[in-house]
């Protein structure tokens, strides 16, 4: 199995160092060749700069910078486009998505789904905050007609195969899980640990979860 690990990147110049060396401990033991592209969506901070360190430091590690900020999704989805390998795993920047857990996320993979979400056992947010983006990941989920599924997450593994889908999005509002979900119908979740934020604050205020769902 080769593996692609997509990070968007937004204000994450304190915790990519580490994260990007637990993703170099973790990814030889999941896959025989492997990449890690961080996605700078115009960060203020100096993610870019240390992107580029790493990216000299770590062979594997190739680095994209937008010209501005674009936004979550369409940050994953440039990262995606520019992956190399016949499996594609997204994950967050700040540290709250293990990257100890994506073995876990390709071995249900390998059982023959197509898109495999990482969902956390125990949710670390304020209360006014999980409700609303419980609703969020319902609306999203009802958009993409996939019973199965009521619970989606941003650390997720699915098939390189499902890329062709993506060439039909239009507009700046991209949902990459819905662009999914018109290439195949077979998802699977796995219950993950999640951890609490190593640094700074989540950029997804009241205003941003409200446009998400709208």
């Amino acid at each position: 199995m080769n593996c692609s690990v997509v990070v968007p990147v937004y204000r994450g110049a304190a915790t990519l160092v580490p994260l990007v060396e637990r993703l170099g401990k973790i990814l030889p033991i999941a896959a025989e060749d492997f990449e890690v592209v961080l996605v700078n969506d115009g960060s203020l901070d100096n993610s870019w700069e240390v992107i580029s360190q790493l990216a000299t430091r770590f062979s594997w590690v190739r680095g994209v910078s937008l010209m501005r900020n674009y936004g979550q999704d369409n940050a994953t989805l440039c990262g995606i486009l520019e992956a190399r390998y016949d499996i594609i795993a997204t994950l967050d920047d700040d540290l709250q998505h293990h990257p100890e857990e994506l073995p876990t996320l390709l071995s249900k993979l390998a059982e023959g789904y197509d898109v495999v979400y990482g969902v956390p056992r125990v949710r670390r947010q304020s209360w006014w905050k999980s409700t609303l983006a419980a609703a969020v990941k319902w609306v999203i989920s009802s958009v993409m007609g996939v019973r199965t599924i009521r619970d989606i997450s941003s650390y997720r593994a699915f098939r390189g195969e499902l890329k062709p889908a993506f060439a039909v999005r239009s507009g700046p509002d991209v949902q990459v899980d819905v662009l999914l979900s018109w290439a195949t119908t077979r998802f699977a979740t796995v219950e993950i640990e999640e951890a609490p934020r190593a640094a700074g604050s989540s950029n997804y205020d009241l205003y941003k979860l409200i446009k998400v769902a709208l």
